[in-house]
């Protein structure tokens, strides 16, 4: 069995060569601090929460080994998606980025894979971004933040990169921001904006994707949201029931829920009996483990806290620590 973990992150080793150069990477400044400092852009503030996220190769196979994880499938940390530059700066952000990271997984030797970073705000540079990460870099597909620079997912604009990704059979991997959601505008307090305001925006993207018509348009686009799509799943009957009782609303010929089992979700839940009620909801086929590298800590591993799960039965077991994986992104 080849356990395989969707959710890790990666800061390139290119911010941090700026950083000791005392340089900008991409429009991002950097202010000394406590451990690794702030790095500023457009007004928001990312501070590195673990000492893991500057680890060396060799540091991160240890990690994974601890772990009992096989295989990583990296992505950026999502502050530095860099969605506010303009076009072509954003392109220079992901080029730089995806280069290292895909010479990042041939020195991994099959122990890791890699999502592109993409420029979305020019929808026609994303999608050539797209295929030369795929085509040529051997990335498995993009990740991406649950909206742009305001506009969400469902807007005609993105139609056309939703069908590259299917034609490609890219794979997105849908993560917000970890402090800047919309819930730090609205409460400070009690660390909410990144214990509900990041599982909010899982489920707002989760929900836009599903009543506003992209998988109906594209079928066989493969998409996976992080942490579980957060409380769509709960909120489903709700979403079904407004298409009901609102048919000047409706922008899909079915429900919601209709196209709730064409998403995939990782694991990263919280605990025993929401990842129990996911699996109940969207079936094991759909569900992949994540772990959400070095950001959330696992005693011991996230392998370990499924596998000791009682009200998962073992081929469903099987089945979410790397089958599916191993199929969606044809790691073997």
């Amino acid at each position: 069995m080849k356990t395989i973990d969707i959710h890790a992150h990666i800061v390139p080793d290119s911010m941090w060569r700026a950083i000791e150069e005392k340089k900008d990477w991409h429009g991002f400044k950097h202010e000394p601090g406590e451990g690794f400092g702030t790095m500023v852009a457009c007004g928001q503030r990312t501070e590195f929460s673990s000492p893991k996220i500057r680890y060396t190769l060799e540091q991160r196979l240890k990690d994974m080994d601890a772990q009992k994880v096989d295989v990583q499938v990296l992505s950026i940390h999502t502050p530095f998606v860099g969605y506010h530059l303009e076009p072509a700066q954003g392109l220079a952000l992901a080029r730089d980025f995806n280069d290292e990271l895909g010479a990042k997984v041939r020195e991994g030797k099959g122990r890791l894979a890699g999502f592109a970073t993409l420029p979305v705000q020019d929808v026609g540079l994303a999608i050539v971004e797209l295929e030369r990460a795929v085509t040529q870099l051997g990335l498995k597909g993009a990740s991406l933040d649950t909206s742009v620079n305001g506009a969400q997912w469902d807007d005609p604009r993105f139609l056309p990169f939703f069908k590259a990704a299917e034609q490609l059979g890219a794979v997105l991997f849908y993560h917000p921001q970890p402090r800047n959601n919309f819930l730090s505008d609205r409460i400070k307090r009690h660390g909410l904006n990144n214990s509900l305001g990041v599982i909010l925006d899982d489920a707002i993207v989760t929900a836009v994707l599903l009543a506003g018509g992209v998988l109906e348009k594209c079928p066989d686009v493969k998409i996976c949201i992080a942490h579980g799509g957060g409380p769509a799943c709960y909120a489903m009957g709700r979403l079904d029931r407004n298409w009901q009782d609102r048919p000047s609303t409706r922008s899909t010929s079915q429900p919601p829920s209709a196209y709730q089992k064409k998403l995939y979700y990782d694991t990263v839940v919280g605990d025993e009996a929401a990842l129990r009620f996911l699996i109940d909801r969207v079936g094991a086929d759909r569900v992949v483990m994540g772990s959400d590298w070095p950001f959330v800590p696992w005693h011991p591993s996230p392998v370990a806290w499924l596998q000791g799960h009682a009200s998962v039965t073992k081929e469903e077991k099987e089945k979410i620590l790397w089958k599916n994986l191993s199929e969606l992104l044809d790691i073997r």
